[in-house]
């Protein structure tokens, strides 16, 4: 599991719809691997105004993957106007940050662990890098 695709899930059980405690799902006992892609700064621009830069904060305290620069790149996040500044900047830190964010994002999954709601307590298996959303009936 992505470390992007967690900030784009929250807890399935019916009494958390309404709380905004089972967003983000919490990591725990997370092994991270890192897989190598190819830069893609088109795909980086247009996915960057639908993070919910909270969320990754947490996500990225929680799981502390070995990416330099993770602070910054967390930190950063988009601009007060909501939009990011351009991936194609020839700035050397700038694209040190773009390179941080994609190794954050698309290149660190989660392989074993579990995902916590941190209303009702509820745990996510992750079992070779997928998570077991389907809930007992007694939680539907």
């Amino acid at each position: 599991m992505k470390i992007l695709t967690a900030n784009f899930v929250t807890c399935a059980v019916k009494a958390c719809k309404s709380s905004p405690e089972s967003f983000p799902l919490h990591f725990r006992d997370a092994e991270l691997e890192q897989t190598d892609m190819e830069f893609n700064p088109t795909f980086l621009r247009n996915i960057l105004p639908r993070i919910e830069w909270d969320a990754l904060r947490t996500t990225a305290e929680e799981t502390k993957p070995e990416v330099s620069g993770l602070d910054a790149a967390a930190e950063e996040g988009p601009q007060a106007d909501n939009q990011p500044v351009a991936v194609d900047s020839g700035a050397e830190s700038q694209d040190k940050l773009w390179k941080d964010l994609h190794k954050l994002l698309f290149e660190t999954q989660v392989v074993e662990g579990k995902l916590v709601c941190g209303h009702c307590g509820h745990e996510y298996r992750i079992k070779e890098g997928i998570a077991n959303f389907l809930l007992p009936n007694h939680l539907v």
